[in-house]
C-alpha cells in the first residue's frame, strides 16, 4: 500500500497535469498525485494552484496537459460520468436565502435524478440528520451560520452517492465550535470514500487527514502522512523568545522557520542540525513547522540534510 491505496481500491490518480492562465501565470506545473479512498489533505497557500486544481478536477475547468482516472472514469473527458459520482462543495457556495434547507435539498435532489418522492425524502432527511439540520430544516437558508451553511454544502455534495468529494478551503471564517463539528462530520464521510480537502489552513490537514500533498507555485513539494513528514524535523527545530529589536541580530546568519508574537514577544524558530547557541531549546515540531519549512530553502551548509523539492505519489 502506497499513500492510502491498496490494489483493490479505486484511486484518483492524477499525472502531468498542468495549466497556463492566458495572463501568462503558471497555476499548475506538472502535477502528479495518486489519492485512495479516505481525507487527503492538499495544502498551500492561497494563489499555490489549490482551486484550480479543483475546478479541473470538478469538471468546471479544462487543463492545458496531463491526465486524471477515477477508477475506470476518465475524468478530463469524461465529464458526464464525472458529475454523477461526484461531490462538490467549492469556496463560494452560494445559497437562495429565502429557501428553506429542506426546500433546497429536494430540489438538489431532483436535479440529480433522485424522481422517486418517496426515495427523494427519505434520502434528504437522512442528510439532514447526518449533518446534524434535521431541526432546521424549515428555517430559511439566509438565516444559516456560516458553519451552518457549510454543513448543508456537504449535504447537497452526498446527494447522489459519490465516489470522490471535493472540499475547498471549507472552514475559513468559522468559529471554533463550528470548525470542531465540520471536522467531526469530515472525519465521518472521510471512512468511505476519496475525499480531496484544499485548504491553506493547517490544523485541518493535521486533524483529518491520514495522507496529504503541500502545493507551491503550482508544484507539489512533498507528499506523505502529515506524522512522517513532521517527523523528518525532529531534533533539528530550536526556539527562543526574543524582543523586536533583536530580531535581526538573533536571525542573522540561522535558517528561520517562523516568528511569531508571544507574550509581548517574538518566538523564535529555527531549524539547524545542532542547537545554535545555549539560549536556544529543543522543540517538538509539529505540522505547521514542516509546512513552513517546505515552503522555505534551507541554507547551503544543510544541503546534506535537506529535503525533496518535489515528490509524486505513485
Amino acid at each position: 500500500m502506497e499513500n492510502g491505496v491498496t490494489a483493490n481500491e479505486v484511486a484518483l490518480e492524477i499525472q502531468g497535469l498542468s495549466k497556463r492562465y492566458p495572463n501568462g501565470v503558471l497555476a499548475l506545473d506538472d502535477v502528479s498525485l495518486r489519492i485512495g479512498p479516505g481525507m487527503f489533505g492538499l495544502l498551500g497557500r492561497n494563489g499555490a494552484g489549490k482551486s484550480t486544481l479543483m475546478r479541473i478536477l470538478a469538471t468546471l475547468q479544462e487543463a492545458d496537459s496531463g491526465s486524471v482516472r477515477l477508477g475506470d472514469i476518465d475524468v478530463l473527458h469524461e465529464k458526464e460520468r464525472v458529475r454523477r459520482c461526484l461531490g462538490y462543495l467549492p469556496q463560494e457556495f452560494g445559497l437562495y436565502p429565502k429557501v428553506t434547507a429542506l426546500d433546497l435539498l429536494d430540489h438538489l435532489a431532483r436535479l440529480k435524478g433522485l424522481r422517486d418522492t418517496r426515495q427523494r425524502r427519505d434520502v434528504v432527511s437522512a442528510l439532514l440528520r447526518r449533518t446534524n439540520l434535521y431541526e432546521a430544516r424549515h428555517r430559511r437558508l439566509g438565516g444559516f451560520s456560516g458553519g451552518m451553511k457549510q454543513r448543508f454544502g456537504i449535504a447537497q455534495a452526498l446527494l447522489n452517492s459519490p465516489r470522490l468529494i471535493i472540499v475547498d478551503e471549507p472552514t475559513a471564517g468559522l468559529d471554533p465550535e463550528e470548525r470542531a463539528r465540520f471536522h467531526g462530520l469530515l472525519a465521518e464521510i472521510g471512512e468511505e470514500v476519496v475525499v480531496l480537502l484544499s485548504t491553506h489552513i493547517v490544523s485541518d490537514v493535521s486533524d483529518l487527514c491520514r495522507h496529504m500533498a503541500i502545493l507551491h507555485e503550482g508544484r507539489v513539494l512533498h507528499v506523505g502522512d502529515p506524522l512522517s513528514l513532521t517527523a523528518r524535523l525532529e531534533g533539528r527545530l530550536w526556539q527562543r523568545l526574543v524582543e523586536k529589536n533583536e530580531l535581526v541580530a538573533s536571525t542573522r546568519d540561522l535558517h528561520v522557520i517562523s516568528t511569531r508574537r508571544l507574550a509581548g514577544k517574538l518566538r523564535l524558530r529555527v531549524f539547524a542540525e545542532h542547537r545554535p547557541d545555549a539560549s536556544f531549546e529543543a522543540v517538538t515540531p509539529d505540522l505547521e513547522d514542516f509546512y513552513f519549512f517546505a515552503l522555505g530553502s534551507p541554507p547551503a551548509e544543510d544541503k546534506a540534510v535537506e529535503l525533496p523539492r518535489q515528490a509524486v505519489a505513485s
